[in-house]
C-alpha cells in the first residue's frame, strides 16, 4: 500500500498538525474508526491525536458525544445536523482544538430513496465555527468506507490551512 492515497492524506495530517500545535479529535460512525486507525499507524500521532470515538448507535452518539436526541430524531443519524453534533461534541468532550466526525451508510443495505447506500456526512468543529460537506459514494462497502475516512481527512486538511510550502 505504499501508494495508499490515505496513508499520503495521514503523513500531511500528521505534519500539519504537529507543525501548527493543533490537537485532533475524530468521532465515526460508517467509518467503524478506520480514520483513527489510519491516524494512530503513524508513530509520533499521539502528539496530535487525543484520541477518538465510534459511535456506531444512535444511543452512543448521545450518550458519548452529545449529540441532541431532537437532532437525530429530526434528521437521522445519517445528516448534516448529526455530523456537525457529532464534530462539536467529540470537541467539546476531549478539549481538542478540531473535532471531526463522519456519518453514513456504507451499504450494501440500509438505504432509503431519501438517503441512499453511500449517503455520506463528514464534518469539522473549532474555535472558528463549523463545515460540513455531503457525498454520495457508489462503490462496495469498504469502497465507501475509504472514500468516507478520504473526504474526512481532506476536510480537516483544508481547515487546518495550507501547507507552509503551499501544498
Amino acid at each position: 500500500m505504499a501508494d495508499d492515497p490515505l496513508e499520503s492524506l495521514v503523513a500531511r495530517l500528521h505534519e500539519r498538525c504537529l507543525a501548527r500545535g493543533v490537537q485532533l479529535t475524530t468521532v465515526e460512525s460508517c467509518t467503524g474508526g478506520l480514520v483513527g486507525h489510519l491516524i494512530t499507524e503513524t508513530p509520533g500521532s499521539s502528539r496530535f491525536y487525543v484520541g477518538g470515538f465510534v459511535t456506531y448507535s444512535d444511543q452512543l452518539k448521545r450518550d458519548l458525544v452529545g449529540v441532541p436526541a431532537e437532532v437525530i430524531f429530526s434528521h437521522g443519524a445519517v445528516s448534516a445536523q448529526t455530523a456537525i453534533a457529532m464534530a462539536v461534541g467529540g470537541r467539546a468532550r476531549t478539549g481538542a482544538d478540531i473535532g471531526a466526525a463522519v456519518t453514513g451508510i456504507a451499504g450494501p443495505d440500509g438505504g432509503s430513496e431519501q438517503k441512499p447506500v453511500g449517503l455520506t456526512y463528514v464534518a469539522v468543529a473549532d474555535g472558528a465555527g463549523t463545515e460540513v460537506r455531503r457525498h454520495l459514494w457508489t462503490g462496495s462497502r469498504t469502497d465507501n468506507k475509504r472514500a468516507s475516512a478520504e473526504a474526512l481527512l481532506e476536510l480537516i486538511l483544508e481547515r487546518i490551512g495550507a501547507d507552509p510550502d503551499g501544498a
